[in-house]
């Protein structure tokens, strides 16, 4: 795999850089800030990034049917109008718990936003265990809760077939598989089908390539692993210049690049000089798969 080429293209440099996302119709690639209180999006024709401030840790962006970007903003999940700069709220979660905040996001073929909670953290997974919830934003507005007792929720995807959902909580240090109902949302039957090996760290986020095969951030491992879902074996290893790589997706033309977002909070000056791209955005080419295009959010 020496054709395997690893590109810092965005190099401004996220507190936590998070949630990418290929849009197809700008071209571009949005991403977020979490703790910057921003979203950004980076052209590859202008290889700059326009960033949007907001007035809370922002988690995720998703992609909207109807035009523009949905996004989870502190326990909200709310509306982003781009050109405008204009934010409004859908709907909170959370009422009941002071201290938490969204994480990671990702839509389903149907249309709807899946988004886990978590506790704010101390510092860099530190936190208080058991405060996150794992929910769904329907296309209708409505929310429905899964489950609680979640420490991290992270990393989410869905199998080619759409009969399995794939979850991360990152404490588990386990990558999870559901069986997932299309039709109505509903996720059964969880088990566990990768564990992380010490040196591959935490696991944060992740997608799905068009071979079925997911792709795997390990934030504190400074690489991306590719996992084979059915046997549950390691099949590659693609290691990162930084430490705290956060989460990936495909994009580009043809959905044959995968960015790699990553963080910069909780390193101190001595670690920073040795890794002076961490929060960076990576373009990793060469890799011979290709990912699946983001679902938008129907509603």
């Amino acid at each position: 795999m020496s054709s395997v080429r690893i590109e810092c293209v965005a190099k401004e440099g996220c507190r936590i850089g998070e949630s990418p996302v290929w849009d197809e119709k700008e071209g571009a690639l949005l991403y977020v800030d979490i703790t910057g209180r921003k979203v950004c999006r980076w052209s590859p024709v202008t290889r700059q990034a326009q960033a949007i401030p907001v007035d809370a840790p922002v988690s995720s962006v998703a992609l909207r049917k109807s035009g523009d970007y949905v996004i989870t903003l502190g326990t909200r999940f709310a509306a982003l109008k781009w050109k405008e700069e204009l934010v409004t709220t859908i709907i909170q979660v959370d009422k009941d718990k002071a201290n938490t905040r969204f994480n990671d996001g990702k839509v389903d073929p149907a249309g709807r936003y899946f988004a886990g909670t978590m506790a704010e953290e101390i510092r860099p997974a530190v936190l208080e265990r058991h405060q996150g919830s794992l929910y769904t934003l329907f296309p209708d507005l409505s929310v429905v809760k899964h489950f609680d007792q979640v420490d991290i929720s992270n990393g989410l995807d869905w199998s080619l077939d759409h009969r399995t959902f794939f979850y991360i909580d990152s404490l588990s240090y386990s990558v999870d598989a559901f069986d997932y109902d299309l039709q109505t949302g509903k996720i059964g039957n969880r088990r566990s089908i990768y564990k992380l090996e010490k040196e591959e760290s935490i696991p944060d986020g992740m997608c799905i390539d068009t071979e079925g095969k997911l792709w795997v951030a390990c934030y504190d491992g400074g690489r991306v692993i590719r996992l084979d879902p059915e046997t549950g074996k390691r099949l590659q290893t693609v290691k990162l210049p930084v430490d705290k790589t956060t989460s990936c997706c495909f994009g580009g033309k043809d959905y044959s690049e995968m960015y790699v977002t990553s963080a910069s909070d909780g390193m101190d000056e001595e670690w920073l000089s040795r890794q002076p791209q961490a929060g960076g955005i990576f373009k990793i080419t060469g890799l011979g798969v290709k990912g699946v295009p983001p679902n938008p959010f129907a509603g």
